[in-house]
């Protein structure tokens, strides 16, 4: 009985493979194609163009597509190619084979009415001092962002309906130019500066800007001959006054604006320690902030920084041009930066107040060991793969992993001009490739890690152990400046690689480190603070912890003014 059944089941199921086959087959003739046929009109650009092409599908139509693509856990679908010498009137097409995000494919979009529109993100050659010429987004001063920049093509957006039973192909013309952006004005308290850096355009062979925003104290007109401390904060590129500082009421409907209201009445108020407070904008071709080092691949912004930009401040606004009263904070990306900053120039600042830094201790790359793990995006766990998350909210609950993360960079751009995190992080901590543009930590697709690139950034940029290798040199240098906080669930898990300095630090001598951290309580995402937001506290801090620390003979009082 056993045989027969068997043979019966052999021959039924080679019957079913053979249906089975036909059918798919046939399905695959029956089954419909999207594409998009997307051409520029020579009005809006006279000359070929290199660059980044994207169609966005959504199903609203309450802000166009484009603007609602791009965020991690939310994005609506889009799709991007590379374009080189494009002219005027010649189409590229997306179809099937691009890579898309959060959908692979356009195979992969379901039947529907669809709000669809096209862009360019138009790329500038850089003849580069070390010899490499390289194609990437030159930044607007809006901060390398793909979607909004000026000078980037868009179309029209058009209404699709997507049957998958039959073929589609949508032609998309790009006729407008997003337009420059408005600069903000000076205002009695709230000064900007932008200055051409000579270094920076010796690297990149094209003109590159650094800027400043500069806020006033109060009474800073009133007392011309008083000289005040600063506040330097580092932090992603904005065109907003220090801490959001302005003096309207917006009421309480707008809670961060509120905050910034409250930060001017702290700022105005007689107690008040008197300085400037300082927000830099260095956005470079690779993000809207270059992490404000210098970097194989984004040239010396450090230096740009350190010796072009503050000297021009100090030279043109009354404050202090000593180590003591130059200070610094930064949160996430400029948490980093001011702690990186603080150890490459420790003779230059003061010190720093780093809140929920980027990842300090490159064993935890957010939850990944680039040292000793071979893929970035799963471990091996037994008989099961684990994937590694990106981003969490305060319970736990994972909303991004490293896996999708990489592939929407993958999208928006190859060879690391995507102007993302992961990007940015290995432009700056990386060593140039053999075609002039980061070399991969890891491959986007897969996860594969290159060791041989993150032993590169393990001896250059991974702060845990340049302080633990040179604790001799940096430790007197250092004593009593490093004030550093992260919650401890932080969304992308950066108080990994913060618990692992501090038990570093804790276990120093000769001399002992002589910080802060603190944790705050639990349940403490990304952006908690201990000082809070509005309040001033952090900036009474720095007062009082500059005249603490001033030089003998030092004149703290001429900015303690009431």
């Amino acid at each position: 009985m056993f045989k027969k059944y068997q043979s019966f089941s052999l021959t039924a199921v080679v019957s079913i493979l053979i249906l089975a086959f036909t059918l798919i087959s046939c399905g695959a003739s029956e089954s419909g194609r999207l594409r998009f046929e997307i051409t520029f009109s020579d009005s809006v650009h006279s000359d070929a163009v290199t660059g980044r092409l994207f169609v966005f599908l959504s199903q609203e139509n309450d802000t166009e597509p484009r603007l609602q693509a791009g965020f991690w856990a939310r994005s609506v679908p889009f799709f991007g190619l590379d374009v080189e010498d494009l002219k005027p009137g010649e189409s590229a097409v997306i179809d099937e084979t691009v890579l898309g995000y959060p959908t692979e494919s356009l195979r992969d979009i379901p039947e529907g009415e669809y709000f669809v529109q096209g862009l360019m993100n138009v790329y500038t050659k850089f003849n580069r001092s070390d010899g490499h010429g390289i194609w990437a987004h030159m930044d607007q001063w809006e901060g390398q962002q793909f979607n909004k920049s000026p000078g980037n093509l868009i179309s029209e957006v058009q209404s699709v309906r997507w049957d998958p039973n039959g073929d589609i192909t949508v032609k998309l013309m790009l006729d407008r130019v997003i337009p420059p952006i408005e600069p903000p004005t000076d205002t009695e308290w709230v000064k900007h500066v932008k200055i051409q850096s000579r270094l920076l355009t010796e690297f990149w062979g094209h003109p590159i800007y650094i800027g400043a925003i500069v806020l006033l104290p109060k009474g800073y007109d009133d007392h011309p001959k008083a000289f005040y401390p600063v506040h330097y904060k580092q932090g992603h590129f904005s065109l907003n006054a220090p801490n959001g500082f302005t003096t309207e009421d917006p009421g309480e409907e707008n809670p961060r604006a509120r905050a910034g209201y409250e930060f001017h009445k702290a700022w105005i108020s007689e107690d008040f320690p008197r300085m400037f407070e300082v927000t830099f904008q260095h956005p470079c071709p690779y993000f809207d902030d270059s992490y404000a080092v210098n970097s194989a691949n984004c040239g010396p912004y450090g230096d740009a920084l350190v010796k072009e930009l503050i000297p021009y401040l100090e030279e043109n606004f009354r404050m202090i041009p000593k180590p003591y009263a130059r200070v610094m904070s930064g949160g996430s990306t400029g948490g980093w930066e001011s702690l990186a900053v603080q150890i490459f120039y420790p003779d230059f600042f003061g010190g720093t107040w780093p809140h929920y830094p980027d990842p300090i201790d490159f064993r935890y790359y957010l939850l990944t060991n680039i040292y000793e793990d071979d893929n970035a995006f799963s471990i091996d766990y037994g008989w099961l793969k684990l994937e590694r998350p990106f981003m969490r909210d305060v319970h736990g609950q994972v909303l991004v992993t490293l896996r999708q993360l990489s592939q929407m960079e993958a999208v928006i751009g190859s060879k690391g001009r995507s102007g993302q995190q992961l990007d940015i992080w290995q432009a700056v901590y990386g060593p140039v490739g053999e075609d002039g543009y980061p070399k991969e930590i890891w491959n986007k697709i897969t996860g594969e890690i290159d060791h041989e690139v993150a032993a590169y950034f393990k001896e250059h940029f991974d702060l845990y152990h340049i302080l633990k290798r040179d604790w001799k040199i940096l430790g007197p240098k250092l004593k009593g400046k490093l004030h550093i906080y992260c919650g401890d669930m932080d969304n992308y898990y950066l108080n990994e690689a913060v618990y692992e300095l501090e038990d570093f630090l804790e276990n120093t001598n000769d001399p002992y480190y002589d910080g802060e951290f603190d944790y705050g309580r639990p349940r403490q995402g990304h952006g908690w603070t201990p000082f809070g937001r509005g309040t001033g506290k952090l900036e009474r801090v720095m007062g009082e912890y500059i005249t603490r620390n001033a030089p003998k003979g030092e004149n703290t009082r001429q900015w303690k003014y009431r």
